[in-house]
């Protein structure tokens, strides 16, 4: 190990062992106080990191998929803070972090917390949508109420030191990670980067100087050597990582014939817990039904967005969309799915091995389609041989998997394929007509119970998921470190609920205001994380603004500039 690499592993670790006794001794008031700069911090910040992370991803300052980096970036954290913020004011209250919040009883013999919307402005800022966290089975509201708050309900009792390998593709989530490791397992922590992001770090410094200049975090660049040195570091006590199975299993058992032997063996060189969110293969299973012209598009448009927001660099973009063979109307639909993949914007391959992965997926499927950059891959069967249900691109790659009956036959049919044929557990979407899933009844209601996913999103994005500071983020629990599939561990979990087992978004089937016109009470229009909204890039960036100071006066800005996307 080159000594200069030790030398900065063994400093992070001695300063952190002295800011785990300062954390100890902080009340919660004073760790509220924390998050509250750091969120004054994120605003003050938050253009800086915006023109950063366009550098970074090659985009021009007019792109309007600039929205992508405002809400996966700045908003993000903004509203994490203030979720983890409101839980701390609760535990100091005496109270749980989710009195006020309510419950009910979910299939299965689960609870489910209504996480969003929360408040006034979520319902009118996103209108139609809502989001709950399940428990896994057995565990009652009571016993929700009362185990919510993980570590900081025992603040003096620290975690030791933490080691947080950030993610390279959405800029958020290293931050992210970091407050989870602090809140919910109460550890101080040492931050790799990803090379990808190392231009970030003036921006990170300065948002979190508030736990730097105490102790309790510190910021690290640099290769595999340094992360190496600190995951396997004798002074650190768990590991977090965002990333691939195949670096997880390198880290875990170690790499080439040596780590093969180990992981047969089940013999682990990593001598501590890890967490983990490692994506996958995510589906989007679109049930039959009678849908009009604009449901077409617009749920080809959701569908395309799945896939390529961020260029298809997402964990949990969805790879593959399952649809009914028998369906009359799915030649239009796939029609309307290929002008939508066209129609959204070209965007640079910023993220490194794209272009081989995507030469990769057409050598694999010689009759792929290629569509601009993208690629789109009919004649998908449900075999475990199929290696587009088990190798994650991470590139514009969309694969089409037909499968036959009418709509009760294909959903059953749907589920099982996604649940033992598609690699991944962390996102599934379902996309179905509201007078189709009146007609399933229960049937649809235990198909959504039925999904072992992290995140199940039914006229939404899993995506959603992931953008709520209340809820949780991250595989289906049960994975272990053998077959990791999607990881191991939840994050973001604002609530810091216990034993969460999924989050389960729905949205509305239309946008305003057709969705007025065919009884959806429902007033968002076409979401501005769409790859083709027009003004997506405007309504994030106040949408950001609002996330750090919410009021009235914001509201007509955000409501103008969204019915233009």
């Amino acid at each position: 190990m080159n000594p200069a690499v030790t030398g900065t592993a063994d400093t992070t670790v001695t300063a952190l062992r002295n800011g785990e006794i300062q954390w100890a001794r902080t009340a919660l008031s004073a760790r509220r106080v924390l998050l509250e700069q750091i969120h004054a911090n994120t605003a003050r910040f938050a253009q800086e990191w915006v023109d950063t992370a366009a550098r970074i991803k090659q985009l021009p300052e007019d792109s309007p998929l600039l929205g992508e980096e405002w809400v996966s970036g700045p908003y993000s954290l903004l509203t994490a803070t203030t979720a983890l913020a409101e839980s701390l004011l609760a535990l100091e209250q005496g109270h749980s972090p989710i009195d006020g919040y309510p419950t009910h009883a979910a299939p299965g013999d689960r609870t489910a917390v209504a996480v969003f919307p929360h408040g006034l402005f979520d319902a009118l800022l996103l209108n139609g949508f809502h989001a709950e966290v399940w428990t896994r089975p057995g565990v009652d509201a009571e016993t929700v109420r009362a185990r919510a708050g993980l570590g900081q309900r025992t603040p003096t009792a620290t975690g030791g030191i933490g080691v947080v390998l950030g993610a390279g593709n959405i800029f958020s989530i290293a931050p992210l990670d970091v407050l989870y490791q602090l809140y919910a397992y109460n550890r101080v922590v040492a931050l790799k980067l990803n090379p990808l992001t190392d231009p970030l770090l003036p921006v990170f410094q300065k948002i979190f100087a508030p736990l730097v200049e105490r102790g309790f975090l510190r910021i690290v660049t640099g290769g595999p050597e340094i992360g190496s040195a600190l995951v396997h570091h004798p002074g650190v006590g768990a590991v977090h990582m965002t990333g691939s199975a195949v670096t997880h299993d390198a880290i875990v058992f170690g790499s080439g014939a040596e780590g093969a032997r180990n992981r047969l063996a089940g013999t682990p060189r990593l001598d501590k817990p890890i967490t983990s969110e490692l994506g996958g293969v995510s589906p989007a299973i679109v049930v039959p039904g009678r849908w009009s012209d604009a449901d077409l598009r617009y749920q080809a448009e959701h569908v395309a967005t799945q896939r390529l927001h961020n260029n298809g660099y997402n964990c949990v973009a969805a790879q593959v969309v399952v649809i009914p063979a028998d369906w009359p109307q799915k030649d239009r639909f796939l029609d309307e799915l290929r002008a939508a993949i066209e129609r959204a914007p070209q965007r640079p391959a910023y993220y490194p091995g794209s272009p081989e992965r995507v030469a990769d997926a057409c050598a694999t499927y010689p009759w792929a389609q290629r569509i601009g950059a993208r690629v789109l891959i009919e004649g998908i069967t449900p075999d475990r041989g199929e290696p587009l249900l088990h190798t994650e691109y991470f590139a514009p790659v969309l694969g089409v998997l037909e499968l036959p009956g009418a709509a009760a036959e294909f959903l059953d049919r749907a589920v099982q394929v996604c649940n033992e044929e598609i690699e991944g557990t962390l996102g599934v979407n379902l996309i179905a007509h509201p007078a189709t899933i009146r007609a399933l009844g229960d049937r649809f209601d235990g198909a959504v119970a039925a999904l072992r996913y992290g995140t199940v999103a039914i006229n939404a994005w899993t995506g959603l998921g992931y953008l709520t500071a209340r809820a949780t983020w991250g595989a289906f629990p049960g994975h272990t470190l053998a077959d990791i599939q999607s990881g191991i561990g939840v994050v973001h979990n604002g609530l810091l609920i216990e034993d969460p087992e999924r989050t389960v978004v729905r949205g509305p089937f239309r946008p305003a205001p057709r969705s007025l016109l065919h009884g959806e009470f429902t007033l968002s229009p076409k979401p501005p994380w769409f790859v083709t909204n027009r003004t997506g890039a405007t309504t994030l960036r106040r949408l950001t603004g609002f996330a750090h100071r919410p009021g009235f006066a914001a509201l007509p800005g955000i409501f103008a500039s969204a019915l233009r996307g």
